[in-house]
């Protein structure tokens, strides 16, 4: 079971994002647990009208992580293109596959795209998921990332709301 903002999806076209940012969310949560980077996920995308990238993104596992949580939400963001384009292509949401919907619902019928696991040529043979695989590379660029990233100054308000 997951949570949406209470909008329709049928009846709505591929660009509408409360629709296919619901399908894309399933999606990549489905993909973390399959790459054993939690047992459960939730994810959370808002968007504002007019802006192509997600306003936030929220990774919810529940205390179920294997890694940091910041990682994770890196890691979606890295992996997934959760712009209202990228979710149609990533699901291959303008096939007419919308009327199967209809009856049984939107979630857990294991031949719509957001169901499947993603699955890179290689990893695919042993059922490694395309993230695990990579995940290594991506912990060494983070490392990186964060050796070249000066060191966090909290903001004048913070500092001193700190000190009282």
């Amino acid at each position: 079971m997951a949570r949406h903002g209470g909008g329709a999806f049928s009846g709505k076209d591929p660009s509408k994002v409360d629709r296919s940012a619901a399908y894309a969310a399933r999606y990549v949560a489905k993909n973390i647990v399959a790459a054993g980077l939690a047992d459960r996920c939730e994810i959370q995308v808002s968007y504002a009208i007019g802006v192509a990238e997600p306003t936030s993104i929220m990774v919810e596992t529940f205390g179920t992580e294997k890694v940091p949580s910041e990682q994770l939400t890196l890691l979606v963001r890295e992996f997934f293109d959760l712009r209202p384009y990228g979710l149609i292509q990533m699901l291959d949401l303008l096939h007419p596959i919308y009327k199967e919907t209809a009856a049984y619902g939107h979630f857990g019928r294991e031949h719509f795209p957001w169901e499947k696991n993603r699955q890179s040529g290689a990893a695919a043979g042993s059922g490694r998921s395309e993230i695990i695989s990579a995940l290594p590379l991506f912990k060494a660029s983070l490392a990186l990332a964060f050796l070249f990233t000066p060191p966090f100054s909290a903001p004048p308000f913070q500092r001193a709301a700190a000190t009282k």
